[in-house]
């Protein structure tokens, strides 16, 4: 059902691409938009190990919201800030995207947690974690991505 990655000698393991999606705070999730255009919206997000799923949160309406309701299949692509080997001026660039089906996280725990876990990626204050979970988290919507398949890869730029 999914293709296979064409530059196969570039492709990374899945522990990879995992690293990647734990380490990096945010990426770009694409759905299917108005009249059938791709759109793509950076959002920040939260890898659980327990179960290797993504976790999101924003507003509770709008084009993001919509786009969901129409049609569940997404992908969330993410990429590392890379690296230069000694003497060499390209970046060495792993990225990551995983596709899968995305739907609105009702369970009032999970929201907690997935709000609890997406401030950790930012903050270690606790008061302003308190904050956050009391007065925002009531007004966001949290989203889960099951993955259906995942690829990663490491790019030369030269």
């Amino acid at each position: 059902m999914f293709r296979e990655m064409r530059r196969f000698k570039q492709q990374v393991s899945d522990e990879e691409c995992i690293r990647v999606l734990k380490e990096q705070p945010r990426g770009v999730l694409s759905m299917i938009g108005d009249d059938g255009y791709p759109y793509g919206i950076p959002l920040d997000h939260w890898y659980c190990e327990e179960n290797g799923r993504l976790y999101f949160h924003g507003a509770k309406e709008g084009h993001k919201i919509d786009a969901i309701t129409k049609c569940d299949k997404v992908s969330y692509c993410v990429m590392d800030e890379g690296f230069r080997k000694e003497g060499e001026w390209a970046l060495n660039i792993t990225s990551v995207v995983v596709f899968g089906r995305i739907r609105f996280v009702t369970d009032q725990e999970l929201k907690v947690k997935i709000g609890t876990n997406l401030c950790r990626k930012f903050s270690d204050d606790e008061e302003y974690l308190k904050h956050e979970i009391e007065f925002a988290l009531p007004r966001a919507q949290c989203f889960e991505l099951i993955p259906e398949h995942m690829t990663g890869k490491l790019v030369n730029e030269s």
